[in-house]
């Protein structure tokens, strides 16, 4: 067993991707750090330099861009995290499309979009005709991509969990062992504490205007993701619209599904999941989530009150109504 006077913690973060990544982990005492903060900054760096919508010069917008039938080179990672978003959009039957960047800009949740409550909604662009499955060929030996249609491409639902699971490379290229990394929700555990217990994952609940702790979740081994209707959002004409779109309608998702959290081996695959099965809903969503032997928890709008479903290895655990929901502001 591992004891405290054979290991000393290390607490490491930073900015990235509008918000922040932390490292903690387990280590020899003494250890010099300043390297390994240097290698998971320019990590998180390339992944924002690569995959985000909010940088002009960034490769995925370079790809929006570029003209049909052409095969563009991209960088490894990205062409990793577009054939893994290519799958889990098979594996769900479209529920998760990367193909709704149009859609985000559209709904006023992209760069400089103007917000939709300054427009009426019968004005709102249409979807794409063609989902990234039906549109995009991804080269992953060659490092390339080719558009057969027109894309606006948006991997904000699957970027952030690549960018946990960069953090967690770095932390093995280094030769550590036990440690816990994350950005913002999005977290990735390998091995313990040096008590040998599990590291502690705090589960948000699905309140609007809140931050509280709805329970924990223990991690070994594993990654976890959240996806959620309630930490961005807009408000029209008095109706709630959550930031995630559905593919199917076009529009924001409108169901009862409050969040949903994903345990899975990547973080870039829990993120991808977390909002494919929030996009299936209430019923299908459990369903696949059984088949495919997933765990996931699943939180439920049902009035005033919050209903949950577990299921662990694929396996129905618990249905329980509980909590009240909250919408008091941030104190």
């Amino acid at each position: 067993m591992k004891t405290s006077t054979e290991t000393q913690r290390y607490s490491l973060n930073g900015e990235t991707m509008g918000t922040r990544y932390t490292a903690l982990f387990y280590a020899e005492a003494g250890l010099d750090t300043d390297a390994i903060n240097r290698a998971l900054a320019q990590a998180v760096a390339r992944v924002d330099q690569q995959m985000s919508t909010w940088r002009a010069d960034s490769d995925l917008n370079r790809l929006n861009a570029a003209p049909e039938q052409v095969w563009l080179p991209v960088p490894e990672e990205l062409a990793t995290v577009l054939a893994a978003a290519l799958r889990v959009g098979q594996q769900s039957g479209g529920a998760f499309d990367i193909a709704v960047g149009d859609l985000v800009e559209a709904w006023g949740f992209g760069p400089g979009a103007s917000s939709v409550t300054e427009q009426p909604l019968d004005t709102l662009a249409p979807r794409s005709a063609l989902s990234a499955n039906a549109a995009l060929t991804v080269d992953t030996q060659r490092h390339q991509v080719r558009k057969r249609a027109p894309l606006q491409l948006n991997l904000n639902a699957i970027a952030k969990g690549f960018g946990v699971d960069e953090l967690a490379r770095c932390l093995d290229d280094f030769g550590l062992t036990d440690y816990l990394v994350g950005i913002d929700g999005e977290m990735r555990a390998r091995g313990s504490k040096p008590d040998a217990q599990p590291w502690v994952v705090a589960i948000e609940k699905p309140c609007r205007g809140v931050r509280e702790v709805m329970g924990v979740m223990e991690l070994c081994d594993a990654a976890i993701a959240t996806s959620g209707d309630y930490r961005h959002w807009i408000d029209v004409k008095g109706r709630h619209y959550a930031h995630t779109m559905n593919p199917a309608t076009g529009a924001p998702l409108c169901n009862s599904v409050a969040a949903v959290t994903v345990v899975a081996a990547s973080c870039m695959l829990a993120d991808a999941w977390a909002t494919a099965l929030m996009v299936l809903g209430e019923s299908e969503g459990p369903r696949v989530a059984q088949a495919r032997g997933m765990d996931a928890l699943f939180v439920l709008r049902e009035g005033d009150q919050l209903r949950e479903i577990s299921i662990v290895g694929g396996i129905l655990q618990a249905q329980i109504d509980s909590r009240p929901t909250q919408t008091r502001p941030h104190t």
